[in-house]
């Protein structure tokens, strides 16, 4: 009965097609009995050469439908429905069904398992003579299968889960906690020479160690080949501890694109390599290095906008990252309370930035965020005496600059040198120093000194980076007429030639214009 019951709905269908077709042709010949009396017996020759084209279709339609219609009975014939998936033999509903059956034999052969090594456990119990009351309840079993069935799907952060199983049994490994900084910086340059091969001046890594004091972004600028990205590899290989190197992509716009997302299709979190060290880094005292390499290839404002605000935030404790908006039971340890992770006070940000006519620029927003060191020039090669890596702890290179602040605290004298220089941009440029500048410039230099450099080198690094860049948002041609007056002023006030890197600033917009 249901069969014949498509077969009438089916003949109805076509019946209703040929009746249109018919109409279709009727109208078409109207038109073509209309153009020919247009164009009268003396034209006719005319006429034929325009409608041939228009025939030569009709006819390929007429033949497309009848070809159509042919199908369709054929499919009547058969008892079956035309365009299906069915028709072509690919049964959609059956496959899903398969897969389901198939997911549920899985996990029922971990149930089995399960049962039968906890029954396994059981008849033990009872062949060395223990009270029958050991052998496994009714809620017991039911208990076993349940568990079974939730491992059989597993948690939606494979990697993450990962982890914590690792760290169930973690001890704290024997780190360096003798190193100072002076000897940090000289056994780092020593490794990257004699075990890489990679060549810095030791004013690059005293910069570098002192950057880490101040902020956890960093930038390094320069030409292509000048070491940026090897000089933060280098540092993970020193210390043991491999940095991890992201590629940023042109298309990114959102903090999803560095931390992964969740897949509601998958039911599970698209976990990335970024998100598991960051999770890793909370389990441990390592010292992490993440390398953004080509930050400004895309705006690094969109899609590290939540890092910026999270780093400035003082207490670490604060610095809550979200990852998912909801909480499940099997979730990682560290985002089962709000589902959010604490960005780890021990890994560090360092982005490798080109200026060419494929990225973009960095904002003032970034820049006054973050340490900027420009690589500009290879170091001379050199024989390594000692190319040794350490192990050092986060903890004792947090204890390294706390000590460094006591004990090279800022001077007095160059305390009022810089307020002094810092009315002297107002007047001249409307340019200040502002509260942030002066807290990196009280954490920069100490650690600098420290590593073994000078006060007023540590000055003259920091106010080139953060003060006398920002002369390149004002009119060049202004900065050009006061470009003699600034570097006479900065030899009046620190003496002659100590502000070389500040003066260098100043030239190279003089030269550009």
């Amino acid at each position: 009965m249901k069969k014949a019951k498509g077969t009438k709905s089916l003949i109805g269908k076509v019946v209703f097609a040929i009746t249109l077709v018919t109409v279709l042709f009727a109208l078409i010949f109207c038109a073509v009995i209309k153009q020919y009396n247009k164009y009268g017996n003396k034209n006719f020759e005319l006429f034929r050469s325009d409608i041939k084209y228009f025939v030569v279709g009709f006819a390929l339609l007429l033949i497309i439908m009848l070809f159509f219609f042919v199908c369709m009975a054929y499919a009547a014939s058969n008892g079956t429905e035309l365009a299906t998936p069915e028709y072509f033999g690919v049964d959609f509903e059956k496959d899903a069904k398969e897969k389901e059956k198939l997911k549920s034999v899985e996990a029922s052969d971990k149930v089995e398992t399960a049962l039968a090594t906890v029954n396994s456990k059981t008849s033990e119990f009872e062949e060395n003579g223990e009270p029958a009351s050991v052998s496994v309840s009714a809620t017991e079993r039911a208990k076993t299968s349940e568990n079974a069935l939730s491992s059989a799907d597993g948690s939606r952060f494979y990697m993450l889960t990962e982890i914590d199983k690792a760290y169930e049994k973690y001890s704290r490994p024997a780190y360096n906690d003798e190193i100072g900084l002076r000897e940090l910086c000289e056994a780092f340059r020593n490794f990257s020479a004699g075990k890489l091969k990679l060549y810095y001046d030791i004013a690059d890594i005293r910069r570098f160690i002192g950057a880490l004091a101040v902020t956890k972004l960093i930038i390094l600028q320069g030409m292509s080949g000048t070491g940026k990205t090897s000089l933060a590899y280098a540092f993970g290989e020193f210390l043991d501890n491999k940095t991890v190197v992201v590629p940023i992509q042109p298309m990114w716009k959102e903090r999803t694109d560095l931390v992964g997302y969740y897949n509601e299709f998958t039911r599970r979190f698209n976990e990335t390599t970024l998100l598991y060290k960051m999770y890793e880094a909370n389990c441990n005292e390592e010292i992490y290095v993440t390398v953004l390499d080509e930050m400004n290839i895309a705006r690094v404002e969109y899609y590290f906008a939540e890092f910026l605000s999270l780093l400035e935030i003082p207490n670490p404790d604060g610095r809550n990252l979200d990852v998912v908006a909801d909480k499940w039971d099997d979730d990682p340890k560290l985002l089962q309370h709000n589902g959010k992770l604490r960005l780890p006070t021990n890994m560090w940000f360092v982005g490798t930035a080109n200026n060419d006519d494929s990225t973009f620029s960095i904002s003032d927003k970034v820049y006054d965020r973050a340490m900027v060191l420009n690589l500009d020039k290879k170091a001379v090669p050199f024989d390594a005496s000692d190319a040794r890596g350490i192990k050092l702890s986060a903890t004792h290179l947090e204890k390294l600059f706390e000590r460094a602040w006591r004990e090279y605290a800022l001077s007095d004298r160059n305390m009022r040198r810089i307020k002094k220089l810092d009315e002297y941009m107002i007047q001249t440029f409307h340019i200040t120093f502002g509260n942030r500048i002066m807290k990196q410039i009280r954490a920069y230099v100490p650690v600098l000194v420290a590593c073994g450099g000078t006060e007023l080198e540590a000055l003259d690094d920091i106010l080139s980076r953060k003060v006398f860049r920002k002369l390149e948002s004002k009119n060049p041609v202004y900065v050009k007429q006061m470009a003699d007056g600034v570097c006479g002023y900065l030899d009046e006030l620190f003496g002659e030639d100590k502000m070389a890197l500040c003066k260098e600033a100043i030239r190279l917009i003089e030269q550009n214009v």
